[in-house]
């Protein structure tokens, strides 16, 4: 048994309300410059629809992830290092740009600059790849205008598989919102493709990241990857994808997407895995015992032999702690209500999904019954609105039985908590029929509906030794072996300044500062801030353009 430790992050779809402001404030952070403007590391997908790119999940079209052959083995559907040897001046299999979405701008110009006429001038749309006008016909969530309806059964690889169970009458139509990142993979296929190297898998949190020195751009990533989370910049020649935020997770901090969720559904902890099972795993014959093995890869971090052989590998008490603390693995193993996202690509993903149960009570409710009632609520899933088939389908390989054993302790959790917030007695049976303590319930319920900041987010920091520095440092990769990504010698403003990246640009210039200086920068006479909120905009106040002669004198 090899313990590694991993980053992991699981979203309670019933919370999703599908505003997107985790893929907005993950575009500002991230990839909001030239040659990104298609890309969406965070992406909100309509449910049923055709995702983004456009049918991404089809891998006998794409030929994504992981394959098992007659010997057990496991392969790349695309092809292992010979087939790609062969092709590898050629175009990899990956979604063009039409599959995604041409990115536009508007003509805003032309609205202050059109000549006196009849008609209101317009801001006509223009590409921004190529700068000329365009037509807009798609782009990364317009399923969300017709999901539920019978147009997109022909783009949604997952309806092609159930859609003979699934009846998309009007009146029966059914959506549900999936926020998708990087699934940072137990076994990622990326990493796998890339020929030059450049994709891997850090050590010590499981972040999937690129690296950029390394990247080649062969763009095999972009076809290894069954879920189409690495994009290729046109602009720079590599590849690039979601970095679970590492520079704000290694202070501590939730990742962007997760700290401006509106609906607060994502949680993110650590949880610790048996790096020697992953390929046996990955390697079950039938695909709907992926599940179960995936999840005998997590490990209890309350088991006395994984504690003992984790600080053997050098994990330190304090991500011990964290993995005991965590509210991903909670969900996924104690309570057992997240399912991670298409199993049967076999790359293992770390990123779950509690599925959606709404809105069954409603629905219950409406035909004059009790809608928080536990038999009628059981009763319920069997005609749920979203199909548990459709549902199986996404998260567990085909398995409705895993997806239904899901939903009734969720079901089960309302019906319990109902009694309790009404201030009646509880009912005990409601947790035993879903194989459940009370305190279980209740814990559970605590997780789901009411989890505090802290609780939500249970992330180690990667300074514990070298906090000082933290003011500077909240980009630095801790990879600092020799020839790895935090690497980086010296860099532009004296010996020391390669080591920390600054995390603003206050930051930046006052490390040019001290490093270019001769005397300390900061100081009674030299302030390193300046309060702009009390500035009544007259004048020039002291500190906002600090110039040092390098005698500590102000000019």
């Amino acid at each position: 048994m090899r313990v590694m430790a991993q980053m992991a992050m699981v979203m309670n779809l019933d919370k999703c309300i599908g505003c997107h402001t985790c893929s907005v404030t993950c575009k500002q952070a991230w990839t909001n410059r030239s040659g990104t403007e298609y890309v969406w590391f965070n992406n909100v997908e309509t449910r049923p629809g055709q995702g983004y790119p456009r049918t991404y999940e089809d891998q006998e079209k794409w030929r994504g992830g992981w394959v098992r052959d007659r010997k057990g083995r496991l392969r790349l559907r695309d092809g292992g290092r010979l087939a790609k040897l062969a092709k590898i001046f050629a175009n990899p299999k990956m979604p063009s740009i039409e599959d995604y979405y041409e990115p536009w701008t508007y003509d805003y110009e032309n609205l202050t600059t059109a000549p006196l006429g009849e008609h209101m001038p317009v801001a006509t749309p223009r590409s921004l790849i190529s700068g000329q006008p365009m037509k807009v016909e798609w782009s990364a969530n317009w399923d969300d205008d017709l999901g539920g309806s019978p147009e997109i059964v022909a783009g949604d690889p997952i309806l092609k598989k159930v859609s003979e169970d699934v009846r998309l009458e009007l009146e029966q139509t059914f959506m549900f919102y999936l926020p998708r990142i990087c699934e940072h993979c137990l076994n990622p296929s990326c990493v796998a493709s890339c020929p030059s190297g450049a994709m891997y898998k850090r050590t010590e949190d499981g972040i999937v990241l690129v690296d950029q020195d390394k990247c080649r751009g062969w763009r095999m990533c972009v076809s290894g990857c069954p879920y189409k989370k690495v994009y290729f910049n046109h602009k720079t020649g590599k590849a690039e994808k979601c970095t679970f935020c590492y520079p704000r997770v290694e202070v501590g901090l939730p990742t962007v997407c997760a700290e401006t969720c509106v609906g607060r559904l994502r949680y993110i902890g650590l949880v610790l895995y048996d790096a020697d099972a992953v390929l046996a795993a990955a390697s079950v014959e039938s695909e709907t015992d992926l599940y179960e093995a995936h999840m005998d890869c997590l490990l209890d971090p309350r088991d006395p032999e994984v504690v003992a052989r984790a600080r053997e590998q050098g994990i330190s008490d304090e991500w011990i702690d964290a993995a005991h603390r965590s509210p991903v693995y909670a969900l996924i193993k104690d309570f057992r209500v997240a399912l991670p996202l298409h199993p049967e690509f076999r790359t293992m993903p770390m990123v779950w999904y509690v599925p959606p149960l709404s809105p069954v009570v409603d629905a219950v409710s409406r035909d004059g019954h009790d809608g928080e009632e536990l038999g009628n609520l059981f009763g319920a899933l069997d005609a749920l609105r979203i199909p548990i088939e459709y549902l199986a389908a996404m998260f567990t390989a085909g398995d409705t039985e895993v997806v239904a054993s899901v939903l009734r302790r969720l079901a089960a959790m309302r019906s319990y908590m109902r009694d309790i917030n009404l201030g009646r007695e509880p009912q005990a049976h409601i947790p035993r029929s879903v194989g459940m303590s009370e305190e279980d319930v209740y814990q559970m319920y605590r997780l789901l509906a009411l989890a505090k900041y802290e609780e939500r987010y249970v992330i180690p920091t990667a300074y514990a030794v070298d906090g000082h520095r933290l003011e500077e440092t909240a980009t630095e990769c801790s990879l600092d072996f020799d020839g790895g990504p935090g690497m980086y010698g010296s860099g532009p403003f004296g010996e020391a300044s390669g080591e920390p990246v600054p995390v603003a640009v206050e930051n930046f210039h006052a490390l040019r500062e001290r490093q270019g200086s001769e005397d300390i920068s900061v100081g009674e006479d030299n302030p390193s801030r300046v309060n702009l909120l009390n500035w009544d905009g007259k004048g020039t106040p002291d500190g906002m353009f600090p110039s040092s002669t390098g005698t500590g004198e102000r000019r």
